[in-house]
């Protein structure tokens, strides 16, 4: 399946997702309602098959947090990344998809410690890095760590 072919199968899938342009990559915004069962049908459709999810991180926009999908086929050896934007930026919150991909429940829990992101449904979500006392999410733009900055 050649990239237009693929990008109309994703957008059939979730007609409501926005195509972002990207040179690399094919890249889709998806809803964060429905992440989740795009997911699966990525994973599961013998004609998608995206078995490998080689990268999954946190990223602070100011405005709203997101979650980044780097996924791949490796029979058909096509790649996408798909975004879901929180909706909450102090509380924001996705489905997990460390019951497709078994690799996202590490990253997943990676994301929840440094930047706060929750995965409803994440079978052990708990800091990873971190202690558990720890206050905050470092790798959140608006941190700040009285303790340990530096001046230059």
């Amino acid at each position: 399946m050649d990239n237009a072919a693929l990008k109309e199968r994703i957008l059939g899938l979730v007609p409501e997702a926005e195509f972002v342009e990207n040179k690399q990559f094919l890249t889709f915004i998806i809803p964060p309602a429905k992440m989740h069962d795009l997911a699966r049908s990525l994973k599961s459709e013998a004609d998608l098959a995206f078995d490998y999810l080689f990268c999954l991180t946190g990223v602070d926009m100011v405005k709203y947090l997101e979650v980044v999908y780097h996924l791949e086929s490796t029979s058909h050896r096509h790649m996408l990344v798909l975004k879901v934007r929180t909706t909450d930026r102090e509380n924001g919150a996705v489905d997990t998809v460390c019951d497709i991909w078994r690799t996202a429940e590490f990253h997943e829990r990676e994301v929840y410690d440094l930047m706060g992101i929750r995965f409803t449904n994440h079978p052990d979500l708990r800091r990873l890095f971190l202690e558990e006392g720890w206050k905050g999410h470092p790798l959140r733009k608006d941190y700040v760590d009285e303790v340990n900055i530096v001046e230059l």
